[in-house]
Order: C-alpha cells, then structure tokens, then sequence
C-alpha cells in the first residue's frame, strides 16, 4: 500500500480531514500530569485516545520532545498509536534539510528510530536532500512549499522562470513522486496560493497547517484545495485541540475540539 493509498483509505473510513499537531510543553499540559515520569508520553497518549476518532493523521512535533530530552517520550508515543490506532498514520513534524550521509541518518532517525509513517522535509537543498527519504518507499515524505508563516514570502514568493518558488517546488516534487509518497504542506493562511499548488500537483495530497490559532479560513481551503475525490486535505490543527481542556478532563475536551473541527469542514464540504 503506497503512502498516498493509506491517507485515502483513512479519510474515507474515518470521513475526516483534521491532523492533530501534538506540540506538548510541559507548563501547559495539565497539572496533575507534570509529576509523572513521563510526563509528555502521558498527555499525548491522552490526546491520541480523545481525538483518535475524528482524525485522518497525527503530527507530533519533534522539536517539542527533543527540547524537553523526551526523544524516547515521542518515540514510545508513536509506538502507542501504531499499536492501537494502526490505520491512522503518524507525521513527524521535523521539518528535515541535508544532504549525504547526514540526510540519510536523519531518515533512519525519523522511519526506524521513531517508526513514523511519514516526515516533514525541506527542499532547499534539492534532490540530494530528499532522497535518502524517498529510498523508504512505503513511508511519506512531506516536502515544504507555501508555509504558512507571514515571513515565508521573502523566498517561497521569489520569482523563478516568471512563476514564484513554491510552484517550481511543487511541480519539481511532482516530478520526484514516483511511489506516490509525496505531500507538500500549503498554509491555511494563504488558499489562493494553496489552491495553484492544486492545480500544479493534481491529487497529490497536502497537509495543511495554519487554521486555528493562525487564523487560516477553513472554507476557503476546502474550495481551493480539496483533490478530486473531495478529499486530499490534512488540515492540521495543534494548540486548539490539545489545549482546548487544563484539567484531567483534558482528553475529553480535545476530543470535542477535533470533533468540531472535523464537523465544520464536513459541513463545508458538503455545502
């Protein structure tokens, strides 16, 4: 099963296209979990089970478990998923760029050490880069192309053979896919962009982050990026579901905000 059938198979079982980001920091999980031995694997596996039943995917974020010396933390956490949520693949947010012997130590960190179904990835560095993860066949590789952040313009918008950088990305990318194992992430926070990268790409499937606390329009998104099938999304949302509870209800509270979420692009999409 390639990376681009196994994202199909879960929005269609799951009728969802929310990714959970899970971005822990240890002073805002809730209190009574700080004291555990592990407190981040804790709160995540909380997460997982609250929302597990509206997601397409979830995004832990690297940098979020490294900081904290939590490596094992992140790596115990995806086992947890793989184990009880087999369909639902997971996406490390690591957001990669290297080249040589480094690249490829970096995607062995990423597919063997963590056991990831999919990475995050940057181009800058160009195929070089990249191919050490596309060696991994059946796993995905998310490749950066219109971000979300307001400063991605300085380079994402450059002029290249008179079309801006991220489309020259997404088409190079394109071209790379051979095994259907290619995304591009295109931010919420700018859908007309993200709607020529569709046209680019086809129904290469994007993950999207930048609605919620980044203000990204989910309707706008829906019109310019769903493939189609009426899906290829991975619209990803992180502080507002994991922080939508404090208390050890804090589960509960996600698993509602991940079901509103899911809920208002469904209507969306069937407006």
């Amino acid at each position: 099963m390639t990376f681009h059938t196994r994202l199909q198979s879960v929005w269609n079982s799951a009728n969802s296209l929310v990714c959970v980001g899970i971005d822990p920091e240890l002073e805002k999980i809730p209190a009574h979990l700080r004291d555990y031995r592990e407190p981040l694997l804790e709160f995540g596996k909380g997460i997982v089970d609250g929302t597990a039943s509206y997601v397409c995917a979830f995004k832990p974020q690297a940098a979020h478990f490294a900081a904290a010396g939590a490596e094992d933390q992140l790596a115990k956490l995806i086992a947890y998923i793989q184990a009880n949520y087999p369909q639902i693949p997971v996406i490390l947010d690591a957001k990669r760029g290297d080249v040589g012997s480094t690249a490829a130590l970096y995607a062995t960190e990423a597919f063997s050490r963590y056991g990831a179904d999919a990475v995050t990835v940057n181009p800058y560095l160009g195929y070089d880069s990249l191919a050490p993860y596309l060696e991994y066949e059946d796993k995905g590789v998310i490749v950066l192309c219109r971000t979300s952040n307001a400063g991605s313009d300085w380079i994402q918008g450059v002029d290249v053979n008179d079309e801006p950088l991220y489309l020259a990305v997404a088409k190079q990318v394109r071209q790379w896919d051979r095994n259907n194992q290619c995304m591009l992430v295109t931010g919420a926070t700018y859908p007309e962009e993200l709607g020529r990268v569709r046209a680019c790409v086809g129904d290469m499937p994007l993950l999207v982050p930048g609605v919620g606390a980044q203000g990204g329009d989910v309707e706008a998104v829906l019109k310019c990026g769903l493939d189609s099938q009426g899906n290829g999304l991975c619209i990803s949302s992180s502080r507002g579901i994991i922080y939508a509870g404090s208390g050890k209800d804090y589960a509960d509270k996600a698993g509602q905000a991940a079901k509103a979420l899911a809920g208002q692009i469904n209507a969306a999409r069937m407006s």
